[in-house]
């Protein structure tokens, strides 16, 4: 008589270690993931979101949302299922808080900026997130502080305020917020209090180094690093790159990197003990080694030249735009792989494997992420005019954006 009901007992226990078995296997094998700051969670451009589709019909992955969202160039940021960014609308500044499922507005901010970047204006720079805050570096200088929630200013300075000079193309450094304080390049390194904006430290101006007159630079983004157990920053600004101590801005080490327009635009890229520079303008890259002792060259060629927008470093290549072409090379000797054009001075970022770049007409693409050969897995068509903004993946969504009207789209290639 008992058979019965232990039977469906049992059916019971089956079902429900098929259904743990399947949410353990989908849990290890697709996973979604913020992007809090510039280059994503590890500030290098890799996310680790995975199980995210990397194939699409001829038509191109799902639009979800489409916006304009004002002139320029500043990427963007997802946190908690919203999204920050930044554009100028007539001569206004406006930092935007929008839900990143629907593009409904939820707030938004502005204060006044012209913001001409010498033939190229607009924000250049992406928003950091950190605990409910979100730190700002406009293009001409403004260093501002919101509450991500409401978007109300917490405290507002701007960066000649400490003595730093607007640079030709205005800053485009993006915010790192590090310990108790926001660091950026603004040809001088400065890091202020980041809860009420006042001057922790600041270095001196580097464009100094090459008798750059009110021209400092403040186009790259800092970095922070571990060295023998200590944590180093990494700033690549108009002199090369530099080596700070993060908790008073002291110079550690110093190695020159000049270029015909003293710019230095390309985040640094860091493993270990070694550190990947590049520079346009025909100037190339090199791969320098960190030591006690100061820094020293592993190799330098001109097989990777990032003019404005960074590499990614997977499984020990390099992968990134030496100018208008996209290209491959080997971490550790510096030898190119494979090279392929038609994308122009484009962007991309990695994900599980993946590349996903953005050409500067427009075109979204993934491809293989492999020495052995470039092969492009899906394409299409997704904005008009110039698109040097760097897409973003994020919670199965991807992000892309052009520069004119900072038309901003979102597209779904959730599996």
């Amino acid at each position: 008589m008992e058979a019965q009901p232990l039977l469906k007992r049992y059916n019971r226990i089956t079902i429900f270690t098929v259904m743990l078995f399947i949410i353990c296997f989908t849990a290890q094998y697709s996973s979604a993931d913020d992007w809090p700051q510039w280059r994503g969670p590890d500030r290098n451009g890799v996310s680790n979101e995975t199980g995210w589709s990397a194939y699409w019909s001829e038509s191109g992955p799902e639009e979800l949302w489409r916006l304009s969202v004002g002139t320029g160039y500043s990427s963007v940021i997802v946190v908690d299922n919203r999204l920050y960014t930044m554009g100028n609308i007539d001569k206004q500044d406006i930092i935007y808080c929008l839900d990143a499922t629907t593009g409904k507005e939820i707030w938004k901010h502005s204060y006044p900026a012209a913001s001409s970047g010498a033939g190229y204006p607009g924000p250049a720079s992406t928003p950091a997130f950190d605990h409910d805050r979100l730190y700002i570096f406009g293009r001409e200088g403004h260093l501002v502080c919101l509450d991500a929630n409401s978007g109300e200013p917490v405290w507002s300075k701007h960066s000649a305020d400490f003595g730093a000079n607007l640079p030709e193309w205005g800053f485009a450094s993006s915010p790192l917020v590090y310990d108790n304080m926001v660091i950026v390049d603004a040809g001088m390194t400065l890091a202020l209090n980041k809860s009420n904006g006042n001057l922790i430290w600041k270095t001196k101006d580097y464009g100094d180094a090459w008798d750059i007159k009110n021209q400092g630079g403040g186009y790259s983004a800092p970095v922070v690093f571990d060295f023998n157990g200590k944590k180093l920053l990494a700033v690549f600004n108009s002199s090369g790159l530099t080596i700070l101590d993060p908790n008073d801005g002291s110079e550690l080490m110093q190695h020159p990197w000049k270029t015909a327009y003293n710019v230095n635009a390309a985040t640094p890229i860091i493993k270990d003990d070694k550190i990947f520079i590049s520079s346009g303008y025909n100037v190339g890259g090199a791969l320098l080694q960190v030591s006690e002792n100061g820094l020293s060259e592993i190799w330098k060629n001109k097989e990777m030249r990032n003019h404005f927008n960074s590499c990614v470093l997977w499984n020990d290549y390099l992968y990134g735009f030496d100018e208008s072409e996209v290209k491959c090379l080997d971490w550790n000797t510096g030898q190119a792989k494979w090279g392929q054009r038609g994308y122009g001075k484009g962007s991309l970022m990695i994900a599980d494997g993946k590349l996903i770049i953005m050409s500067d007409k427009g075109k979204l693409a993934i491809a293989e992420a492999s020495p052995e050969a470039f092969k492009e897995l899906s394409s299409a068509k997704v904005l008009s005019g110039l698109c040097w903004t760097v897409p973003v993946l994020a919670n199965g969504k991807i992000y892309c954006r052009n520069h004119d009207d900072g038309e901003l789209v979102c597209l779904n290639v959730k599996n």
